[in-house]
């Protein structure tokens, strides 16, 4: 086993993540002794490095521990752009107090985004969550890893993308999926495997050209594009308008009689670029649990 520590630039609430983590029950974490254990994949190698958190959200410190030295430096790596460790976020705190949300990121300081495991696996996910309630959601996303993926040292890895593109679409029927959903995840799978959805390149190109390739695809709207964008790229200046817990927290927040129309967000979040997805995470920190 190999283990080294490392050190956040600014404060970091680990223990949100955490929080935020917990609950989907595909993750192996523990939120008491506060660590996590993810599972990293390197081409068609599967590895479980477990990240700790020693600090507090004003002096953050983790540990990230390895099984192997194979790969040591890579799964490093990948842990630290996955946590994103290096972006300082006293300077977003900074900028929203000279907005509107100014109270609410008093009250939430240290927010972090932090991207999902892998590209693929965030993109099936936001596909299987769209227009579902969180609960059934997390039900229906175990069981299509349960069924197709596996497992390693007791952490679900998703299924590769292989995997999915050979399947009919009664198999994911039989999971409680409907129809077009099974078609929406099987069908982008296989535009994956035969090339013509490059998911890595994709993740390289600008918000709008990213939105414009991946609306196009059958299944995949706004909300959905801007999700994988956001958990999956890390990208900072997402707003998605049509989430309806983004509406329902700026309600509460401005203290609204009903939830607010696209021309009231927009109204809203003006001097939130190019930070909204901190402005967008931070809101739906407020309403969970």
């Amino acid at each position: 086993m190999w283990k080294i520590e490392v050190e956040a630039v600014s404060t970091y609430d680990f223990d949100y993540t955490l929080a935020r983590w917990s609950m989907d029950p595909l993750t192996s974490l523990n939120r008491k002794e506060r660590w996590v254990n993810v599972p990293v994949k390197l081409g068609d190698r599967p590895y479980v490095v477990r990240v700790i958190g020693h600090g507090t959200v004003e002096s953050p410190v983790f540990e990230i521990r390895g099984e192997s030295e194979e790969n040591k430096e890579e799964l490093i790596e990948h842990i630290y752009k996955l946590f994103r460790w290096d972006r300082d976020l006293d300077e977003i705190h900074r900028h929203f107090l000279n907005t509107s949300l100014k109270s609410l990121f008093n009250n939430y300081p240290g927010t972090p985004i932090v991207k999902d495991f892998h590209l693929y696996d965030c993109l099936m996910k936001v596909i299987i969550h769209q227009q579902l309630n969180i609960k059934f959601a997390h039900i229906l996303t175990k069981r299509f890893v349960e069924q197709f993926g596996f497992q390693r040292d007791g952490v679900w890895f998703y299924p590769q993308p292989e995997v999915i593109a050979e399947l009919d679409y009664n198999q994911l029927r039989e999971l409680q999926f409907s129809q077009r959903k099974a078609e929406y995840v099987i069908d982008t799978s296989r535009l994956i495997t035969r090339g013509e959805l490059d998911l890595q390149g994709l993740a390289e190109q600008s918000n709008e050209e990213v939105m414009k390739k991946l609306v196009k695809i059958r299944g995949i709207g706004p909300w959905t594009a801007e999700n994988w964008l956001m958990f999956g790229v890390g990208r900072e200046d997402l707003f998605p308008r049509a989430d309806i817990g983004i509406q329902n927290a700026l309600k509460r927040y401005f203290e609204l009689d009903n939830k607010p129309d696209y021309e009231q967000m927009d109204q809203q979040s003006v001097g939130w670029e190019p930070l909204r997805s901190y402005a967008s995470l931070t809101l739906w920190r407020s309403i969970e649990g």
